[in-house]
């Protein structure tokens, strides 16, 4: 008996096999390709990789990339960026529109020439109005709230027309205190929770020396009195100017819907508000 031999994977890889195109009619070999397991396994290889770099380069130079995670982000500042120029395309065609419109009435004589304003005039003009506008508002914002005070003021007056012996402190704002004053933690004031256009007063008479607008749209206020110095943190406006003569009591700013911060500093030396006022 022949034992049959087991053939192993490596050797079926290594046989080779022909593969032939064949006439129909004729039945004559018309081509023939000669390939082994391993060259099977080559040339499918290769196929696929051709495949995958022609499939990647179809997809980085055309449209279908869009549909890609992460291009998203550049079709969008193509469109804001494109948005953009055409309302500045847009903005441009309407002053134009307008340019001719006018020459059309001056030609026309519906409008003398001495009664029109160039394009930019005009928008110089309208920016004016705005401004005066808001200046305005500003100046009635700040009349109100000085009429509101000016019975207190009377009252402040009386107070110390009597006398004023010693100095007697009034309370910045009124609201509740969130942080206390500590100097083991460097914190050489307190944080009022206040409510919104409150208003801050100064403790004492004095003159202000300082008046800034920080980059969180709040102002700084100090002002130095005989023996003292109050700094006033966290103001929503401010009602007084470098220079400026307060009473005590006298309204000098206005507190937003905020924290203020409020420091008592004596010789160079912070001391604790709450020890000389009664909040």
């Amino acid at each position: 008996m022949v034992e049959n031999k087991k053939i192993t994977l490596g050797q079926r890889l290594r046989e080779k096999y022909r593969i032939s195109v064949l006439n129909e009619k004729t039945l004559t070999e018309q081509w023939h390709l000669h390939l082994s397991g391993w060259g099977v396994i080559v040339v499918v290889g290769a196929m696929f990789l051709i495949a995958l770099a022609l499939f990647s380069l179809v997809i980085l130079y055309t449209p279908i990339r869009n549909y890609l995670p992460g291009y998203s982000e550049n079709i969008r500042q193509q469109l804001i960026e494109e948005s953009a120029r055409l309302d500045s395309m847009g903005t441009s065609l309407e002053m134009q529109r307008q340019y001719l419109d006018i020459i059309k009435q001056v030609v026309a004589g519906e409008m003398q020439s001495d009664t029109v304003h160039s394009l930019d005039s005009m928008q110089i003009i309208m920016r004016e109005q705005l401004l005066e506008a808001k200046s305005e508002a500003t100046a009635e914002f700040i009349a109100q709230y000085e009429a509101k005070e000016k019975n207190n003021m009377q009252l402040f007056e009386n107070i110390h027309n009597i006398s004023n012996p010693v100095n007697v402190f009034f309370v910045p704002v009124h609201g509740a205190i969130a942080e206390h004053f500590s100097v083991q933690e460097k914190h050489y004031g307190i944080i009022i929770n206040t409510l919104d256009n409150e208003n801050i007063a100064s403790v004492l008479d004095g003159v202000v020396i300082y008046v800034n607008q920080e980059v969180n749209d709040v102002y700084t206020l100090m002002v130095k009195h005989s023996d003292y110095l109050s700094i006033y943190r966290g103001v929503k406006k401010s009602l007084k100017q470098v220079g400026d003569y307060v009473r005590a009591g006298e309204c000098i700013g206005i507190a937003g819907e905020n924290q203020m911060g409020f420091e008592l500093w004596k010789n160079d030396e912070a001391i604790n508000p709450e020890n000389v006022i009664a909040f």
